[in-house]
């Protein structure tokens, strides 16, 4: 359920109004955004849970540490293909011939 604040009014006569959710079992509620009305209009501005933001790109990041050591650390199925590997394979043809 939403929760409208008291109304606050600037010096500019610009009027603020806070919007809450309520929490769960009577907890403490989460801002929701803003609503600016002032002689232009009414304008709503979403609130932003910075920290919630920055868990997403926490998390983000150690899968992507976790998939790139799982890559590096694990072998491909095919065979070695660097140039001394390449050159060893080229001599061994060459002797059985």
């Amino acid at each position: 359920m939403l929760v409208f604040g008291e109304p606050y009014e600037t010096a500019s006569g610009t009027v603020l109004v806070t919007v809450t959710r309520e929490g769960r079992r009577g907890g403490p509620g989460r801002a929701v955004g803003l609503y600016t009305i002032n002689a232009d209009g009414v304008t709503w501005t979403p609130a932003t849970d910075q920290g919630r933001i920055a868990l997403i790109g926490a998390c983000t990041g150690f899968v992507a540490a976790a998939f790139a050591t799982l890559a590096v650390v694990r072998r491909p199925p095919w065979p070695n293909l660097t140039e001394r590997a390449m050159i060893a394979q080229a001599e061994s043809v060459m002797r059985r011939r």
